[in-house]
């Protein structure tokens, strides 16, 4: 049972178009370096307020995507739910009991990461799956298609042995099997091809159309991975409790991934990954509680890091980008709103409501209210508190 709250309840007080800028230099960090210059200030303030929020029981918000008109959200207790965005981000006077358009309890593992391609979803899970659905009919209902590695490919494996991997000592696997978590997926630009990641260390890479696992990167990091992102270019992102961010490109010769680069700055387990909208830019979030900002210096896969975004005071859990802004989410049960200026960066907004660690977010530009003077976002968070909520930011243009 979900109950969609009004941001003015009474038990959950919210600010109503809050202003809030940050200046002090506890929310804005560069590294010592002369050729970055530090911002104090910025002259437009922006403002924001908390639209809706959904509590959806006692299951956490593991994975939030938007994909058309809908918004898709995966929770611990395994079940996917599909929302209009429109009644989402539309404000409520009155508190009533709200049901999502479709629901589907998926499998026997929690769900860590959902991905939309067209009319499918698929789910990552906690039990070492990734399965396929299929949305059909105007009512959004969700049939299984496949669970992956599909029993078919998994059989073929299993009958050669050198298709057999060590995964601990005295035990074995096919080397498209996932042997613990799968943390996280990505979808190519052209949606025929899946990247999965998993604690079990390993990068695989699936066909949509088929759902056959075509290839593995074995100890692709020397811990678990926790995230991965994909650049148009096919240029393949995963970062790890193993401190690293590692950079993957495909073979022109035989069209598997080989590591391009390895990037150390962190001091502690990187948990998301985000590409700027021009894919100049990656951010990385760490449990160190730094946003660290790389930009390319070149086509070969080398990234400099530029500045570091500071201002939580725990492990950054999730990040999102949406136009020029950066969005973070904290164990420390806030989200930040980032802004770059050339390479500095200042916080333009702390979000605040959630009673729990923000495990993840998603964002858009708002069209409807944008105009040549003012840019209008839907910010979408997903907490441990069991709470989906659904913020407007306003951001002055001049």
């Amino acid at each position: 049972m979900s109950y969609l709250q009004t941001s003015n309840s009474q038990d959950e007080p919210m600010l109503q178009y809050s202003y809030y800028l940050h200046q002090d230099s506890d929310f804005l960090y560069t590294q010592s370096i002369d050729s970055i210059p530090a911002i104090a200030s910025q002259p437009h303030h922006p403002y924001y307020h908390c639209i809706s929020t959904i509590k959806c029981n006692n299951a956490y918000i593991s994975s939030l995507v938007i994909h058309g008109n809908l918004l898709y959200t995966g929770s611990s207790n395994k079940e996917i739910r599909i929302w209009k965005r429109e009644s989402l981000t539309t404000s409520h006077k009155f508190d009533q009991e709200y049901q999502s358009d479709s629901i589907m309890i998926t499998g026997e593992g929690a769900i860590k990461s959902l991905i939309v391609s067209s009319d499918k979803i698929f789910s990552a899970h906690q039990d070492h799956k990734i399965r396929a659905w299929k949305v059909e009919g105007q009512d959004r209902k969700l049939t299984h298609l496949a669970t992956l590695p599909t029993f078919g490919d998994w059989a073929l494996k299993l009958l050669t042995p050198k298709n057999h991997v060590q995964v601990r000592r005295h035990k074995t696997s096919t080397w498209v099997n996932h042997v613990d978590t799968v943390s996280a997926l990505a979808l190519s630009r052209d949606g025929l091809v899946i990247y999965s990641v998993s604690w079990d260390r390993t990068l695989k890479i699936w066909r949509t159309t088929d759902f056959k696992c075509v290839e593995s990167v074995a100890n692709a990091h020397d811990d678990a991975i926790n995230t991965v992102a994909i650049s148009s270019n096919g240029d393949v992102y995963t970062g790890s409790t193993d401190k690293k961010i590692k950079i993957w490109r495909k073979s022109a010769e035989n069209q598997n991934h080989f590591l391009v680069n390895t990037l150390k700055k962190h001091k502690s387990g990187v948990n998301a990954l985000v590409l700027s909208s021009n894919e100049m830019v990656l951010y990385s979030g760490a449990s160190d509680r730094s946003i660290m900002v790389w930009e390319k210096s070149d086509d070969e896969g080398n990234m400099v890091i530029v500045t570091i975004l500071r201002g939580h005071s725990k492990s950054i859990l999730c990040l999102s980008v949406v136009s020029d802004l950066v969005c973070s989410g904290s164990e420390d049960e806030t989200i930040r709103i980032w802004r770059g200026m050339g390479k500095c960066y200042f916080c333009l907004a702390v979000l605040e409501g959630h009673k729990g660690p923000v495990k993840c977010l998603t964002s858009e530009v708002d069209d409807g209210s944008s105009s040549d003077t003012l840019a209008s976002y839907f910010i979408y968070s997903g907490g441990l508190d069991s709470d989906i909520k659904v913020w407007q930011i306003f951001i002055p243009l001049c």
